[in-house]
């Protein structure tokens, strides 16, 4: 068995045969070999790093992303056939806040639907959440702070509890990993969270999914936040009127639970073939409905219309979605607030 070199700091790294016999793998791996190609690339883009003449700093920054994203993505891994929400909010709620209990009450809910929950695994409103969820539905996405961020009883030592330097990539896990969005109340940070989530999803950077904003019966917070969107992005033409359709704002954890139900009434998911935008489905439209969709959605296509449609050969690498009905179009990707709309329409014929 090679044996592994320590370094000078302790850290157990590959010898420099075992590292060589793995290179030789991958460059020999066939050219049909999706995987092994993509390694190829990171391993070229690596020697490259070198090539540049980086300061420390730079190869820091980039060691510390390579290996936090490969741990999470590994955490995650065993989970990818569940679905998943991300719950944000602030960590300074306390115990006796109607916001809190809103959040225990709302994780239970989702959790019965058959999702699990992600949070940022520390106190507050992440605490209230996986209190509801419980310890074997719940991951941890913390971050490293000087004070506030240590997790929560719940779920630390969970092997569900990953650790994160840097906010992009732990914020990266949060969007990647979710099926649905929820924020509470929460400080600069969940603001922060909240309009990168709003800002992929009008973007069309993620694929469409629900986001609710909850708040307590009395609870103002979402409230006001939305009089500043409408008088102060809206009112100045910053964002578009269809943009306000990609969150809701409730006040129950029925709610919050009915609006991630109700999207996906019908939809499952997308996936862009060339042009083509597929929309898988639960079940399928009749000729009557789709022919309709011209009328209602034709500034989402670029030419033609909308058809139904069985799976398309490029999908074969995800042989357990192949049986649903598509709902197929030329998109011209100008509006994902609209694409939204058509979603929601969908699900509620």
């Amino acid at each position: 068995m090679p044996v592994k070199a320590t370094t000078s700091r302790s850290r157990t790294v590959l010898s420099n045969d075992e590292m060589m016999r793995q290179v030789r793998t991958i460059l020999e791996s066939p050219e049909d070999d999706l995987q092994a190609g993509l390694v190829k690339e990171l391993l070229s883009g690596v020697l490259r790093l070198h090539d540049s003449h980086l300061e420390a700093l730079d190869l820091k920054i980039v060691n510390r992303t390579i290996k936090e994203l490969r741990h999470a993505f590994r955490v995650f891994h065993d989970y990818r056939d569940r679905r998943k929400i991300s719950i944000f909010g602030s960590a300074r709620t306390a115990n006796d806040d109607p916001n809190y209990g809103l959040a225990v009450e709302f994780a239970k809910r989702i959790v019965r639907e058959g999702f699990m929950v992600i949070t940022g695994g520390a106190d507050g409103i992440m605490r209230a959440a996986q209190e509801g969820a419980g310890r074997e539905n719940s991951f941890g996405v913390n971050i490293m702070l000087p004070f506030e961020q240590g997790p929560n009883a719940t779920i630390a030592d969970d092997p569900k509890l990953v650790t994160f330097k840097y906010f992009f990539t732990r914020k990266l896990i949060f969007q990647k990993e979710a099926n649905a969005i929820a924020l509470f109340p929460g400080g600069f940070g969940t603001h922060d969270e909240g309009f990168e989530i709003l800002t992929l999803a009008q973007t069309g950077k993620s694929d469409p999914q629900p986001i609710v904003c909850l708040q307590a019966p009395g609870c103002d917070y979402w409230d006001e936040w939305q009089g500043f969107i409408t008088r102060q992005l809206l009112s100045r033409q910053l964002i578009s009127p269809e943009d306000l359709c990609l969150y809701k704002i409730v006040t129950s954890a029925e709610a919050a639970v009915e609006e991630i139900k109700t999207f996906y009434r019908r939809f499952h998911s997308i996936r862009y073939v060339g042009r083509q935008l597929v929309i898988r489905m639960s079940s399928p439209l009749s000729q009557e409905q789709v022919e309709a969709l011209h009328d209602q959605f034709g500034d989402l296509l670029s030419e033609g219309t909308f058809e139904s449609h069985g799976h398309l050969p490029e999908e074969l690498d995800e042989p357990e979605l192949t049986g649903l009905p598509r709902l197929m179009f030329m998109s011209n990707r100008k509006s994902a607030s609209r694409l939204r709309q058509l979603i929601n329409h969908l699900n509620h014929l």
